[in-house]
């Protein structure tokens, strides 16, 4: 049991942020919100907030180096922006149960930039 546990961990913090399928994300975000208000000062919600702001900064260095590249973005975001825990819980259920075990935070997160802020070229 030890050796499974050490292995989970291994795996779990070989993770780059945003890397957690939106189902493990959905199950351990409903069991946090029960504690209401009191929800983002715990261990568990800052590891989710953490994965959720760990996909934004990889999601702004893609867009910033595709711009500094002279390349298309797959969005247009302004600099600055916010994104409520709401929102955000919105985006993550609006995919299909069947789906939410294929899909990344990150990608999620890039769909629903691409869904908020398309590019007007």
């Amino acid at each position: 049991m030890a050796a499974l546990a050490a292995g989970a961990g291994t795996l779990l913090c070989g993770m780059a942020p945003g890397d957690m399928n939106i189902a493990a994300f959905l199950i351990r975000a409903d069991a946090v919100s029960r504690l209401g208000p009191l929800a983002l000062a715990t261990p568990e919600g800052n590891r989710l907030k953490g994965e959720v702001v760990g996909a934004g900064k990889r999601y702004k260095a893609r867009i910033d180096a595709q711009r500094k590249a002279g390349l298309k973005t797959t969005s247009c975001p302004p600099e600055s922006g916010s994104l409520t825990p709401e929102e955000w819980l919105a985006h993550l259920r609006s995919y299909p149960a069947s789906q939410r075990r294929s899909v990344s935070v990150y990608s999620a997160f890039d769909a629903l930039m691409k869904k908020r802020y398309p590019c007007r070229n």
